[in-house]
C-alpha cells in the first residue's frame, strides 16, 4: 500500500503543478499586451505556455499505468472508459456553451447550438484517454510504442499529402483544419475573438499525435513501477527524456514544432521534457525525500478536473457580468486596481497569479473537508 500512497503523492505533485500553469495561462490579465512566457507560440516555436496542455495528457497517461490492472475484465474496462469519456467530452462541450446567453442590442439572447463549438481541451483529453486507454490495455509496450511511431509518422504524411500545396503547415492550408471544416463545418470551431478564421487547435486529425502524449505517460509509469523509485530509473528517465528531445529538434528542421498544430516535433518534444520533470521530481521526493512547498500543489492535484471547471467557469463569468455598459468585470478590476498598481505586463502576470490563488483556496477547503471529486 506504500507504493500506491507514494504513486498519488508524485503524480498529484506533477499533476498540480501542471493544473496551476494552466489556471494562470489561461486567466490572464487585460488591459496591456500579456506576459511573453505565459502566451504560446504564435504559430512555429515554443514557450513554456505550449508544455502545459500537453502534459496533462502524460499525467493521463502515467495515471493509466497504475489502473490498468483495476478491471476485472474487458466489460468492466469498456463500460468505465466509455463513461469517463462521455462525461469528459460533455463537460468541455456544456462549458464552450456556457453561459448559454450572449449580450446583444442591450439585451440577451441564446447561443443557438449550431454555433457551439465542438472540440476544445477537455475533447481532447476525453478523446485521448479513451483510444490511450485502449491501446495500452489492448497492446504489448511494444506494439505501444510502434502505434505511437505510426501515429507521429503517419499525421506528418497526412499534413503533407492533403494539405494546400505550399502551405500544408499554415493555419488555413493544413489538412487538419479542412478536415475540420469538412466534418464540423465552419460554425462549430474555434475563432479567436470571435473573428471570422476557423481554426480549431484541438482538432480532430491534430488529436492524433496528442494520444501520443498519453502512451508516453503510460509507458514512463509502467517503467516506474517495474524499476522502482531508484537512481537507475531517474537517469533512465533523464536520458531518454533528452533523446526525445534531441529527436524532435532534429526532425523540426523539416517538420516544424507548432503546438497549434500539435505537430509530430511538438509531441515529442513534449514528452521528452515531461520525462525529465517526473524524473527530477523522483529524484526530489522519492529519493531525496524534499516535500517541503509540495502540499501547494498537492491541492491542485487532487481535485484537478474539478478545480479546472472552476477556473474556466468563473472567468467566464467575471468576463460576462458588466460593472457598467460596455465594462465587464473582468476588464473593470484589471483596470481600476491591477494596470493602476502595476502597469504593462507586469500587472496581467498579478491579476493571473491572484485568480490562480482564488481557485487554489476553493481546492485547500476541499482538500481539507477530504471531498475529492473524481469521474
Amino acid at each position: 500500500m506504500a507504493l500506491s500512497k507514494d504513486r498519488f503523492i508524485t503524480l498529484d505533485i506533477f499533476r498540480g503543478m501542471t493544473i496551476c500553469f494552466m489556471i494562470i495561462v489561461n486567466a490572464p490579465g487585460s488591459g496591456a499586451v500579456q506576459w511573453a512566457p505565459l502566451d504560446h507560440a504564435a504559430w512555429f516555436g515554443f514557450t513554456p505556455t505550449d508544455l502545459v496542455f500537453p502534459s496533462f495528457l502524460f499525467a493521463v497517461g502515467n495515471a493509466l499505468s497504475f489502473s490498468k490492472n483495476k478491471f476485472e475484465n474487458d466489460g468492466a474496462f469498456l463500460r468505465k472508459i466509455g463513461k469517463r469519456t462521455l462525461i469528459i467530452f460533455l463537460l468541455g462541450y456544456l462549458m464552450y456553451w456556457f453561459p448559454f446567453f450572449h449580450r446583444e442590442a442591450g439585451g440577451w439572447a441564446f447561443n443557438p447550438l449550431g454555433n457551439t463549438r465542438i472540440m476544445g481541451v477537455l475533447q481532447r483529453i476525453a478523446l485521448c484517454y479513451f483510444f490511450g486507454s485502449l491501446i495500452v490495455h489492448y497492446c504489448s509496450k511494444k506494439a505501444a510504442i510502434i502505434i505511437s511511431v505510426l501515429l507521429l509518422i503517419g499525421y506528418w504524411i497526412f499534413l503533407l499529402l492533403f494539405g494546400e500545396a505550399g502551405k500544408e503547415f499554415t493555419m488555413l492550408g493544413n489538412a487538419g483544419t479542412r478536415l475540420d471544416i469538412l466534418i464540423m463545418g465552419n460554425a462549430h470551431l474555434y475563432h479567436d475573438k470571435g473573428g471570422p478564421i476557423a481554426f480549431d487547435p484541438e482538432g480532430l486529425l491534430s488529436t492524433l499525435p496528442a494520444i501520443v502524449n498519453v502512451i508516453g505517460g503510460y509507458l514512463a509509469g509502467a517503467y516506474i513501477q517495474r524499476k522502482g523509485r531508484n537512481y537507475e530509473s531517474v537517469t533512465k528517465l533523464l536520458i531518454a527524456g533528452v533523446c526525445l528531445v534531441l529527436v524532435a529538434l532534429f526532425w523540426g528542421q523539416f517538420f516544424p514544432i507548432a503546438k497549434k498544430l500539435w505537430t509530430s516535433t511538438f509531441t515529442l518534444l513534449t514528452v521528452g521534457i515531461d520525462l525529465v520533470i517526473i524524473g527530477v521530481l523522483i529524484y526530489a521526493i522519492e529519493i531525496k525525500n524534499l516535500k517541503r512547498g509540495t502540499d501547494f500543489f498537492l491541492v491542485f492535484g487532487r481535485n484537478s478536473l474539478a478545480i479546472y471547471l472552476l477556473s474556466e467557469l468563473l472567468f467566464t463569468v467575471i468576463s460576462t457580468i458588466w460593472v457598467k455598459t460596455g465594462l465587464s468585470f473582468y476588464d473593470w478590476i484589471n483596470q481600476v486596481f491591477y494596470q493602476s498598481i502595476f502597469p504593462g505586463a507586469f500587472g496581467t502576470l498579478v491579476f493571473a497569479l491572484c485568480y490562480m490563488m482564488l481557485c487554489w483556496l476553493v481546492g485547500y477547503i476541499l482538500d481539507k473537508r477530504k471531498i475529492y471529486i473524481k469521474i
